[in-house]
């Protein structure tokens, strides 16, 4: 910007009053100067900012419109006669922007990290409460994280202490079914496990998860163990079952017996016959007890069997008492192993007191002595 100074003379006169004179001139002069100024200031800022036409301007000044941009910024004083003009381009105006947000980012972050770094030793209540406040969060979210845990681990060895009540209880019973003495078999007291410290190995703790793992496992373990366990004891029962039901017992006290089963003389007729059972020598009164467990299907008198006793013991077998003297028992009653059914005497066809005992399966008559035989080798076993 060119700007045209005039210089004014004052000429050395004595009058004091025309030096008067000449000074308020001269301040006359300096004031419209100086608002001249001001109005071209004001003119040239306004064409910066847009307000008036940019052609005049580049025209007066030797611009060139080139298409690119900046912005003057013109700076007038009143104690001062001369202008001062910034200008500033699109370019400067990014790299003040981006300066700016990366010096407050730096700022920030800086702050941040003096704050949590010098928070303990600055002795600042808000900064240490600050502190206090995110220890505490973190802190309470670890806790919520490990009760978590806790109450599954809690859930899953509730179930494992069922499960062993469980198993304990099945040990029991599988125990007596197979005729183990509870005190040679304790299912209430721990195994006792030991062996010296490990060598080759350091010792390592165990983490959650790994722990956790082991808990599931565990878990599945004892509940594959129950079900296999569940299965033998309903085999066991089974079997336990059908051995009561087999007529195993002697039916009477008998130290010898008087008639096997198969061919014989006939007592009465001194011919060949089929006796079908086994006659056992007993005084008159001696107690009959049923053989098996079963349900009493007939109880009177038989022509050839006098007094006698059918007791079915399921699975189309049936044992027959014959010849008493007395029965106790009815049709429809149910009898356990070793039950009095009746007394020994000599009704029927007999020759005199003995009990005729007979084992039929589906009606046809079986040998009892494979019944009998085979309780005496188990009892000789145990």
């Amino acid at each position: 910007m060119r700007c045209l100074e005039h210089q004014f003379s004052i000429p050395q006169v004595d009058h004091p009053d025309l030096a008067r004179q000449v000074r308020r001139q001269e301040t006359l002069h300096q004031r419209r100067k100086r608002a001249q100024l001001a109005r071209f200031g004001e003119q040239r800022l306004q064409i910066a900012l847009g307000r008036e036409d940019p052609v005049e301007f580049w025209q007066l000044h030797g611009g060139s419109r080139s298409g690119r941009q900046w912005v003057q910024i013109i700076l007038i004083s009143d104690r001062l006669a001369k202008t001062r003009s910034v200008t500033l381009s699109s370019r400067h105006l990014v790299g003040t922007a981006i300066a700016a947000m990366l010096a407050v980012c730096s700022a920030t972050v800086g702050l941040y990290w003096l704050t949590l770094r010098y928070a303990a030793d600055a002795r600042i209540p808000a900064l240490q409460q600050l502190v206090l406040s995110a220890n505490d969060a973190e802190a309470e979210r670890g806790r919520t994280f490990v009760q978590q845990n806790l109450n599954a681990m809690a859930v899953k060895l509730g179930e494992m202490q069922a499960q062993l009540t469980r198993l304990d209880a099945l040990g029991e019973r599988l125990s007596s079914l197979a005729g183990i003495r509870p005190q040679e078999f304790r299912f209430s007291d721990a195994p006792g496990l030991g062996g010296a410290a490990a060598t080759l190995m350091p010792p390592q703790n165990l983490s959650l998860a790994e722990f956790s793992d082991k808990l599931s496992t565990l878990a599945r373990s004892v509940e594959n163990r129950n079900d296999m366990m569940g299965v033998l004891e309903a085999q066991l029962f089974e079997q336990a079952v059908k051995k009561k039901m087999l007529p195993t017992m002697m039916p009477v006290k008998a130290p010898y017996n008087a008639s096997a089963f198969g061919r014989r003389v006939d007592p009465f007729t001194g011919q060949w016959s089929m006796h079908e059972g086994i006659d056992f020598l007993a005084d008159a009164g001696a107690p009959i007890a049923a053989a098996a467990a079963g349900v009493i299907v007939f109880s009177g008198f038989h022509p050839q069997y006098g007094y006698m006793v059918d007791i079915d013991h399921g699975n189309d077998l049936v044992t027959r008492y014959a010849h008493a003297a007395r029965l106790y028992v009815k049709e429809g009653d149910v009898v356990q192993r070793g039950h009095k059914i009746g007394e020994v005497g000599s009704t029927g066809r007999s020759t005199g007191p003995h009990l005729h005992f007979e084992v039929r399966y589906r009606g046809a008559a079986q040998n009892p002595a494979k019944f009998l035989v085979s309780n005496s080798a188990q009892a000789r076993a145990k």
